[in-house]
């Protein structure tokens, strides 16, 4: 599948993206064989694979469930610029 000016256009609206005029032709070529690349596997005959959840047999192993005390908000919060106890402070920007 080719990508051109159309396609490029509705993939630029549908993402809210803008790509300037000296890239789009970049763009549209490696779009292109990335299309051409998934068509590839869509010619793999898979129908006599079964689907793999995990490549670990038996499933992933699970660890305990363990309460700790965590102190991620005083952690997040020595970053903020300033702080009204455990929330970022940000000035009014509603009147």
């Amino acid at each position: 599948m080719q990508i051109d000016d159309t396609l490029l256009n509705k993939l630029e609206k549908l993402s809210a993206l803008q790509i300037n005029d000296e890239k789009r032709e970049e763009i549209k070529k490696q779009l292109s064989e990335i299309v051409s690349f998934v068509d590839v596997l869509n010619e793999l005959d898979l129908s006599s694979d079964e689907a793999v959840v995990s490549s670990i047999k038996g499933g992933t192993p699970l660890r305990e469930d363990e309460p700790h005390l965590s102190n991620v908000v005083d952690e997040i919060l020595k970053h903020a610029p300033s702080r009204e106890g455990h929330f970022f402070a940000v000035p009014k920007i509603i009147e």
